[in-house]
């Protein structure tokens, strides 16, 4: 059993593979960039916006600027909320409320958007802090956001804590702050992609997850 569970948000506790795909598509548009369609761009779900540019179309510090501010103009605007929860999510929440986990969510995506989405669902209640990275890119990282959480739970959080997610970059970045990362596969990462960066365990539904997390 855990006593913390920190929970990735795109991916996997919401499927915002609109809204971001959208948002992208727009950023590149001012590239000149025409993606054939929005699951190519699926690749952006998950990781830093910044980090993911550059690799993908070998951006500058400068462009790489510009693309995130066109991304922003959208997804501001429409792309936060063309996005939805995954069934099971709020049930498995209360399961885990219901017998004392504390929970938090850690993603790479600005604190500001990911507070507003959580609030949207409704699901804030469930969570002492919804912690991300700034506006500016700092704590961008994931195994820094998780850090960032740990420490905003405060000295009195309950132990072992337990990191959830759906990309490598959940489970790398738990192992640098210390803790288990249990992958779920209903986001964006594959199972082998989970268990290449060492997932202590990998959930196929919320129902499973709720297993691993509470015994």
């Amino acid at each position: 059993m855990y006593g913390l569970a920190l929970f990735d948000l795109d991916g996997t506790l919401t499927d915002p593979k609109e809204g971001i795909t959208r948002a992208v598509r727009h950023a590149l548009n001012a590239f000149g960039i025409k993606p054939a369609s929005l699951d190519e761009l699926t690749g952006f779900i998950g990781p830093p916006l910044r980090e993911a540019l550059r690799a993908r179309y070998g951006f500058s510090p400068e462009d790489t600027e510009r693309a995130v501010a066109g991304f922003r103009e959208y997804f501001t605007a429409r792309g936060m909320f063309e996005n939805k929860v995954y069934p099971g999510i709020p049930r498995m929440l209360e399961r885990l409320a219901s017998r004392g986990v504390r929970m938090a969510v850690a993603t790479s995506k600005p604190m500001v958007y990911a507070q507003k989405i959580v609030a949207h669902f409704g699901l804030d209640g469930f969570f002492s802090i919804v912690a991300g990275c700034e506006l500016d890119g700092r704590r961008s990282r994931k195994g820094e956001v998780i850090r960032f959480a740990m420490e905003a739970v405060g000295p009195a959080r309950p132990l072992p804590a337990v990191m959830v997610g759906d990309r490598e970059h959940d489970i790398i970045g738990a192992a640098e702050a210390g803790m288990d990362g249990i992958g779920v596969t209903w986001g964006d990462g594959t199972l082998r992609e989970l268990e290449r960066a060492g997932a202590a365990a990998v959930a196929d539904t919320p129902e499973a997850l709720f297993g691993l997390i509470a015994g």
